[in-house]
Protein backbone atom coordinates (compact mmCIF):
# COMPACT_ATOMS: atom_id res chain seq x y z
CA UNK A 1 0.00 0.00 0.00
CA UNK A 2 2.83 2.32 0.37
CA UNK A 3 4.27 2.33 -2.92
CA UNK A 4 0.40 3.10 -4.18
CA UNK A 5 -0.24 5.76 -1.42
CA UNK A 6 3.06 7.26 -2.52
CA UNK A 7 1.96 7.47 -6.62
CA UNK A 8 -1.47 8.82 -5.66
CA UNK A 9 0.21 11.81 -3.57
CA UNK A 10 2.58 12.48 -6.33
CA UNK A 11 -0.47 12.81 -8.60
CA UNK A 12 -2.58 15.16 -6.41
CA UNK A 13 0.45 17.17 -6.04
CA UNK A 14 0.84 17.20 -9.62
CA UNK A 15 4.22 16.04 -9.73
CA UNK A 16 3.37 13.06 -12.11
CA UNK A 17 0.55 12.10 -15.07
CA UNK A 18 -2.82 9.99 -14.76
CA UNK A 19 -1.20 7.97 -17.08
CA UNK A 20 2.26 7.43 -15.37
CA UNK A 21 0.47 6.55 -12.16
CA UNK A 22 -1.96 3.83 -14.61
CA UNK A 23 1.51 2.39 -15.78
CA UNK A 24 3.16 2.42 -12.41
CA UNK A 25 0.16 0.97 -11.09
CA UNK A 26 0.06 -2.38 -13.34
CA UNK A 27 3.55 -2.81 -12.68
CA UNK A 28 3.16 -2.82 -9.05
CA UNK A 29 0.40 -5.73 -9.48
CA UNK A 30 2.94 -8.30 -10.65
CA UNK A 31 6.38 -9.37 -9.78
CA UNK A 32 7.82 -11.64 -12.36
CA UNK A 33 11.10 -13.40 -10.71
CA UNK A 34 12.67 -15.08 -13.76
CA UNK A 35 10.46 -17.88 -14.56
CA UNK A 36 10.22 -19.17 -11.30
CA UNK A 37 7.19 -17.47 -9.85
CA UNK A 38 5.13 -14.37 -10.30
CA UNK A 39 4.13 -12.57 -7.20
CA UNK A 40 0.87 -11.40 -6.84
CA UNK A 41 2.32 -8.37 -4.87
CA UNK A 42 -0.54 -6.55 -4.56
CA UNK A 43 -2.80 -9.20 -2.90
CA UNK A 44 -3.02 -7.61 0.64
CA UNK A 45 -4.08 -4.69 -0.46
CA UNK A 46 -7.36 -6.21 -2.59
CA UNK A 47 -8.42 -8.80 -0.28
CA UNK A 48 -6.72 -8.81 3.23
CA UNK A 49 -4.42 -11.60 2.67
CA UNK A 50 -0.55 -11.07 1.61
CA UNK A 51 1.35 -13.62 -0.91
CA UNK A 52 2.77 -16.06 1.48
CA UNK A 53 5.40 -18.57 0.07
CA UNK A 54 4.79 -22.41 0.71
CA UNK A 55 8.13 -23.53 1.54
CA UNK A 56 7.37 -27.76 1.28
CA UNK A 57 7.64 -28.17 -2.43
CA UNK A 58 10.41 -25.36 -2.80
CA UNK A 59 13.95 -26.04 -2.59
CA UNK A 60 16.10 -23.34 0.06
CA UNK A 61 17.28 -21.67 -3.22
CA UNK A 62 14.40 -21.19 -4.93
CA UNK A 63 12.56 -20.10 -1.31
CA UNK A 64 15.59 -17.46 -0.57
CA UNK A 65 14.75 -15.61 -4.06
CA UNK A 66 11.11 -15.61 -3.39
CA UNK A 67 11.55 -13.70 -0.04
CA UNK A 68 14.21 -11.27 -1.24
CA UNK A 69 11.77 -9.96 -3.88
CA UNK A 70 8.87 -9.98 -1.37
CA UNK A 71 10.96 -8.04 1.18
CA UNK A 72 12.15 -5.44 -1.38
CA UNK A 73 8.38 -4.81 -2.15
CA UNK A 74 6.88 -5.19 1.34
CA UNK A 75 9.93 -5.78 4.12
CA UNK A 76 8.72 -8.81 5.13
CA UNK A 77 7.64 -12.42 4.41
CA UNK A 78 6.00 -15.26 5.24
CA UNK A 79 7.30 -18.70 5.09
CA UNK A 80 5.60 -21.54 5.79
CA UNK A 81 6.38 -25.52 5.99
CA UNK A 82 10.12 -25.21 6.49
CA UNK A 83 12.18 -27.80 7.61
CA UNK A 84 15.35 -27.14 9.32
CA UNK A 85 17.55 -27.23 7.14
CA UNK A 86 15.91 -24.90 4.37
CA UNK A 87 15.58 -22.28 7.57
CA UNK A 88 18.92 -23.11 8.32
CA UNK A 89 19.68 -22.12 4.55
CA UNK A 90 17.38 -19.16 4.73
CA UNK A 91 19.20 -17.65 8.05
CA UNK A 92 22.59 -17.53 6.33
CA UNK A 93 20.96 -15.78 3.32
CA UNK A 94 19.28 -13.09 5.57
CA UNK A 95 21.64 -12.39 8.14
CA UNK A 96 20.80 -8.52 8.03
CA UNK A 97 17.44 -9.34 8.60
CA UNK A 98 15.23 -10.36 11.31
CA UNK A 99 13.62 -13.89 11.43
CA UNK A 100 11.05 -15.31 13.69
CA UNK A 101 10.39 -18.92 13.96
CA UNK A 102 7.51 -20.40 14.80
CA UNK A 103 6.45 -24.23 15.47
CA UNK A 104 9.02 -27.86 14.79
CA UNK A 105 10.85 -29.37 11.88
CA UNK A 106 8.98 -29.98 9.88
CA UNK A 107 6.13 -27.46 9.87
CA UNK A 108 8.58 -24.46 10.66
CA UNK A 109 6.89 -21.39 9.77
CA UNK A 110 9.13 -18.08 9.86
CA UNK A 111 8.63 -14.58 9.62
CA UNK A 112 11.29 -12.58 7.51
CA UNK A 113 11.97 -9.01 7.83
CA UNK A 114 13.51 -5.80 7.37
CA UNK A 115 14.84 -3.81 10.57
CA UNK A 116 12.02 -1.24 9.18
CA UNK A 117 9.14 -3.66 9.09
CA UNK A 118 6.59 -3.41 12.28
CA UNK A 119 3.72 -5.40 13.76
CA UNK A 120 0.72 -3.47 12.34
CA UNK A 121 -1.74 -2.23 14.87
CA UNK A 122 -3.81 -4.66 16.10
CA UNK A 123 -7.02 -5.10 14.79
CA UNK A 124 -8.96 -7.61 15.84
CA UNK A 125 -8.38 -10.56 17.98
CA UNK A 126 -8.74 -14.92 18.11
CA UNK A 127 -8.48 -17.72 20.21
CA UNK A 128 -5.93 -20.41 19.06
CA UNK A 129 -6.96 -23.84 20.91
CA UNK A 130 -5.33 -27.57 20.68
CA UNK A 131 -6.47 -30.59 21.72
CA UNK A 132 -3.12 -32.57 22.10
CA UNK A 133 0.97 -31.04 22.06
CA UNK A 134 0.90 -32.81 18.52
CA UNK A 135 -1.24 -29.99 17.38
CA UNK A 136 1.16 -27.46 18.27
CA UNK A 137 3.27 -26.75 15.43
CA UNK A 138 -0.02 -26.54 13.39
CA UNK A 139 -1.25 -23.88 15.80
CA UNK A 140 1.58 -21.78 15.50
CA UNK A 141 1.52 -21.49 11.72
CA UNK A 142 -1.66 -19.74 11.95
CA UNK A 143 -0.06 -17.61 14.86
CA UNK A 144 2.43 -16.98 12.54
CA UNK A 145 0.05 -15.52 9.93
CA UNK A 146 -1.99 -13.44 13.06
CA UNK A 147 1.13 -11.72 13.93
CA UNK A 148 1.71 -10.44 10.09
CA UNK A 149 -1.73 -9.11 9.60
CA UNK A 150 -2.01 -7.69 13.01
CA UNK A 151 -4.40 -10.24 14.81
CA UNK A 152 -3.96 -10.37 18.65
CA UNK A 153 -4.36 -14.55 19.31
CA UNK A 154 -4.34 -15.93 22.83
CA UNK A 155 -3.56 -19.68 22.86
CA UNK A 156 -4.49 -22.19 24.85
CA UNK A 157 -2.46 -25.68 24.31
CA UNK A 158 -3.61 -29.61 25.16
CA UNK A 159 -6.72 -28.67 26.71
CA UNK A 160 -8.80 -31.75 24.57
CA UNK A 161 -11.58 -33.83 25.81
CA UNK A 162 -9.38 -36.66 27.25
CA UNK A 163 -8.80 -34.38 29.97
CA UNK A 164 -12.17 -32.16 29.55
CA UNK A 165 -12.23 -30.10 32.88
CA UNK A 166 -9.10 -28.38 31.46
CA UNK A 167 -11.36 -26.49 28.73
CA UNK A 168 -13.35 -24.83 31.48
CA UNK A 169 -11.00 -21.72 32.11
CA UNK A 170 -10.17 -21.03 28.82
CA UNK A 171 -13.65 -20.96 27.51
CA UNK A 172 -14.61 -18.53 30.52
CA UNK A 173 -11.50 -16.13 29.55
CA UNK A 174 -12.53 -16.61 25.80
CA UNK A 175 -15.67 -15.22 26.56
CA UNK A 176 -14.50 -12.79 29.28
CA UNK A 177 -12.25 -11.57 26.57
CA UNK A 178 -14.29 -11.02 23.90
CA UNK A 179 -12.93 -12.68 21.13
CA UNK A 180 -14.00 -12.49 17.10
CA UNK A 181 -13.23 -15.63 15.77
CA UNK A 182 -12.02 -19.44 17.49
CA UNK A 183 -9.24 -21.99 15.75
CA UNK A 184 -9.31 -25.06 17.23
CA UNK A 185 -6.84 -28.55 16.45
CA UNK A 186 -7.64 -31.52 16.73
CA UNK A 187 -6.11 -35.28 16.02
CA UNK A 188 -7.49 -38.73 16.96
CA UNK A 189 -12.01 -38.66 17.08
CA UNK A 190 -11.47 -34.80 16.34
CA UNK A 191 -14.17 -34.34 18.66
CA UNK A 192 -12.84 -31.10 20.08
CA UNK A 193 -14.22 -28.68 18.14
CA UNK A 194 -17.83 -29.91 18.42
CA UNK A 195 -18.03 -29.20 22.07
CA UNK A 196 -16.18 -25.83 22.04
CA UNK A 197 -18.84 -24.61 19.34
CA UNK A 198 -21.11 -25.85 21.75
CA UNK A 199 -20.33 -23.16 24.25
CA UNK A 200 -19.81 -20.03 22.59
CA UNK A 201 -21.14 -17.74 20.49
CA UNK A 202 -18.02 -17.14 18.31
CA UNK A 203 -17.67 -18.69 14.87
CA UNK A 204 -15.37 -21.93 15.31
CA UNK A 205 -12.96 -23.08 13.07
CA UNK A 206 -11.84 -26.40 13.28
CA UNK A 207 -8.21 -27.89 11.82
CA UNK A 208 -8.29 -31.73 11.19
CA UNK A 209 -4.49 -32.91 12.42
CA UNK A 210 -2.68 -35.62 10.90
CA UNK A 211 -2.44 -37.47 14.23
CA UNK A 212 -3.73 -40.99 15.32
CA UNK A 213 -3.15 -44.81 15.67
CA UNK A 214 -4.00 -47.19 12.27
CA UNK A 215 -6.87 -46.74 10.53
CA UNK A 216 -7.31 -43.27 9.52
CA UNK A 217 -5.02 -41.77 11.85
CA UNK A 218 -3.54 -39.50 10.13
CA UNK A 219 -6.50 -36.94 9.99
CA UNK A 220 -9.38 -38.18 8.19
CA UNK A 221 -10.85 -39.67 11.01
CA UNK A 222 -10.86 -36.29 12.66
CA UNK A 223 -11.94 -34.50 9.58
CA UNK A 224 -15.17 -36.94 8.74
CA UNK A 225 -15.99 -36.33 12.55
CA UNK A 226 -15.80 -32.24 12.38
CA UNK A 227 -17.53 -32.41 8.82
CA UNK A 228 -20.45 -34.58 10.89
CA UNK A 229 -20.81 -32.37 13.69
CA UNK A 230 -24.09 -31.62 15.60
CA UNK A 231 -22.86 -28.19 16.73
CA UNK A 232 -23.98 -25.17 14.74
CA UNK A 233 -21.32 -22.33 13.91
CA UNK A 234 -18.26 -24.73 13.51
CA UNK A 235 -16.86 -24.79 9.84
CA UNK A 236 -14.01 -27.20 8.85
CA UNK A 237 -10.74 -26.54 6.81
CA UNK A 238 -8.50 -29.76 5.18
CA UNK A 239 -6.29 -31.18 7.77
CA UNK A 240 -3.17 -29.42 9.14
CA UNK A 241 -4.41 -26.18 6.96
CA UNK A 242 -3.54 -23.93 10.21
CA UNK A 243 -3.05 -21.17 8.21
CA UNK A 244 -6.33 -21.66 5.94
CA UNK A 245 -8.20 -21.01 9.06
CA UNK A 246 -6.02 -18.23 10.29
CA UNK A 247 -6.68 -16.42 7.10
CA UNK A 248 -10.45 -16.97 7.71
CA UNK A 249 -10.58 -16.02 11.04
CA UNK A 250 -8.09 -12.91 10.78
CA UNK A 251 -10.69 -11.67 7.80
CA UNK A 252 -13.36 -12.26 10.35
CA UNK A 253 -11.47 -10.16 13.21
CA UNK A 254 -10.86 -6.90 10.80
CA UNK A 255 -14.23 -7.48 9.55
CA UNK A 256 -16.04 -7.08 13.14
CA UNK A 257 -13.39 -4.78 14.05
CA UNK A 258 -13.96 -2.27 11.45
CA UNK A 259 -17.58 -1.77 12.59
CA UNK A 260 -16.91 -2.06 15.98
CA UNK A 261 -14.94 0.66 15.45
Amino acid sequence: MNRTRKLLDELVSGKTTVDEVEKQLKMLLLDNIGELALLDVNREARSGIPEIVFGATKNAEDITQIVRSMLSSHNVALVTRLTQEKLDILSSNFKEEEIETFGKDPILTAIVSRKDWFVKETIGKIAIITAGTSDIPYAKEAEAFAKLVGIEVLSYYDVGVSGIHRLIEPIKEIVSKDVDALIVFAGMEGALPTVVAALVDVPVIGVPVPTGYGFRGEGETALASMLQSCSPGLAVVNIGNGLGAATVASLIAKRVAKYRN
